[in-house]
């Protein structure tokens, strides 16, 4: 049996209840030693043996695997985050499936929700954005014409945009371009909840500024709305007295 487990946005205390059962309980952790918390590996059993996919490819990630399953060992599947944003993990399940291999999925604290949590935030404020798209900018992967940083930022809802640290100058100037105000607060977070975590809050016109001053180019996302600067919203009709729910009626 194989284990998707979610490591979190980085605080080793972070991972689910679940996942972290499942790593103490593990033969085998495949882990992606560039990006998790290595505490985590502490957890495991002395007898489990440990590898860093960062090191490897699908196919000796794949071997691995099919080795533990042959003796009968069950496998945990590392992922940083939540594994079902950017973790790579489905042509992994189609590997798995094509040599009848069993596996399941545990979810993990990605890092836009770890980010908003420390700087405590709302994505989706009333009347200011009841959406939160969560993108990121071409590089190597490409992204649809339909999903471009510019056409996105038109719906100016709250943004989550990952791997893109590195190109925050093409960041800055799609977001313009796709009718964001250069004044669109906006946040650059450094390894959101690890130790060193960095926040750094600016406007969208100062984004590439602010990540150059910082030395920013990697391991941050990028948060981009009114939510990130704790501006005008409506609040919530859940606790408005006047508005009745299925556990309460309304008070005149």
């Amino acid at each position: 049996m194989v284990h998707f487990v979610g490591a979190g946005a980085g605080a080793a205390d972070l991972i689910t209840l679940r996942g972290k059962r499942l790593i103490e309980n593990a033969d085998v952790i495949i882990y992606t030693g560039s990006l998790i918390n290595k505490e985590l590996l502490n957890s495991a059993g002395e007898d489990c043996r440990t590898y860093d996919s960062s090191l490897m490819t699908l196919d000796e990630v794949t071997a691995v695997i099919r080795d533990a399953e042959d003796r009968g060992l069950d496998t945990v599947r590392l992922h940083t985050g939540e594994p079902s944003i950017y973790g790579a993990v489905r042509e992994q399940m189609d590997r798995l499936e094509k040599l009848g291999i069993t596996y399941d999925s545990c979810p993990g604290v990605s890092a836009c929700f770890g980010a908003a949590a420390d700087m405590n935030i709302e994505f989706t404020l009333p009347g200011v954005s009841q959406t939160l798209i969560i993108t990121r900018l071409e590089g190597k992967t490409p992204v649809p014409q339909r999903e471009s940083l510019e056409a996105l930022a038109s719906h100016k809802c709250s943004m989550a945009i990952y791997l893109s640290s590195g190109m925050l100058d093409k960041v800055q100037e799609s977001l313009i371009k796709g009718g964001l105000s250069p004044d669109t607060p906006a946040a650059i977070v450094y390894k959101a909840t690890w130790e060193d975590e960095k926040i750094l809050r600016c406007r969208v016109k100062d984004l590439c500024k602010t990540g150059r001053e910082n030395g920013i180019d990697r391991f941050a996302v990028v948060l981009v709305g009114e939510v990130t600067g704790h501006g005008d919203y409506e609040t919530s009709k859940l606790y408005d007295p006047e508005f009745s729910t299925l556990f309460r009626d309304a008070r005149k």
